[in-house]
Order: C-alpha cells, then structure tokens, then sequence
C-alpha cells in the first residue's frame, strides 16, 4: 500500500535535536518493514522547502537555500514521488465543498484531493486530527506505528 508521507514528518526526520525525530524515523522505517510505499507530493516538498528554509526562531529548520536543496533531493531519492496532475484542482475544489473546508485547512485538503487522485487513502502524520474529516482517509501517527510494529529478528 501506498502511504504519502506529511510535511511534518519530513521536518521531523531531518531535525535530530526534536523530540519527534525518532518517532518520525522509526514510524517511516515500520512501514517499509511491513512492505509498504512511502511517497511524497509536491505540496509536501514546497512545504517542506518553506519549513526548511525559515529561521529556527520561526519554528523552522533554518537552512540555507543550498542545503534545502541538498534535503530536498534527499528526499526525492528516499520517497516515491506522485506528481500532481490535471485531475487535482477539480478534485480539491470537490473536496473542500463537501466537507466545508475553511481557512488554513484547505491546505490539508489539498493533500486530501492528492491522496484521491493517486489512489492513496494512508497518512503519515503527526497532525493525525487535522484529517478526521476527511471520508477515507486513514491518518497513521509515526509513534503509533512503531509502537506497533513487529519487532525485528
């Protein structure tokens, strides 16, 4: 199964002094264990460039645009990439109507029209709340998934 992986989980992975760090590697490693595809979208990637790219007094990683870059082709690497295509704008906009999507969320919503266009109803996220609402997505948070992983022989 596909499972796209959120910003946050991205951010996490790449800032070792944050007390999620672990939990966001170890959750992305026990999906793979137990067989499944990690991915990424370019909404994920343009926010991570912002996360990575802003002051770490502003909640960012505080990284220059040459080592955002080096991170970012990193992650292309380690990530399946699913491009955004046509079908993705009609597919937000259905979205964010039906469920009544305001504000920010329609960030999340888009992420949301993405996971529908690509067949992808699994999320790797720390921000597991912000996609209740969503009909068929499943929001899996990285220590739940570890902690539930098989252990290794």
């Amino acid at each position: 199964m596909n499972v796209l992986v959120d910003t946050n989980v991205l951010g996490r992975m790449t800032e070792p002094g944050h007390p999620h760090h672990q939990s966001a590697l170890d959750g992305a490693a026990a999906l793979r264990q137990r067989g499944h595809v990690l991915c990424v979208v370019p909404q994920v990637l343009y926010e991570f460039w912002v996360t990575a790219t802003r002051p770490i007094a502003a909640n960012g990683l505080g990284l220059s645009a040459a080592e955002a870059a080096a991170e970012l082709a990193r992650v292309k690497s380690l990530f399946t990439f699913l491009p955004d295509n046509a079908a993705l704008y009609p597919e937000w906009e259905r979205v964010v109507t039906l469920n009544q999507v305001t504000g920010k969320n329609a960030h999340d919503a888009r992420l949301v029209a993405a996971m529908g266009i690509h067949g992808v109803t699994h999320l790797l996220t720390f921000n597991s709340a912000d996609f209740v609402r969503f009909p068929g997505v499943t929001a899996l948070d990285p220590a739940s998934v570890a902690a539930s992983a098989p252990p290794t022989p």
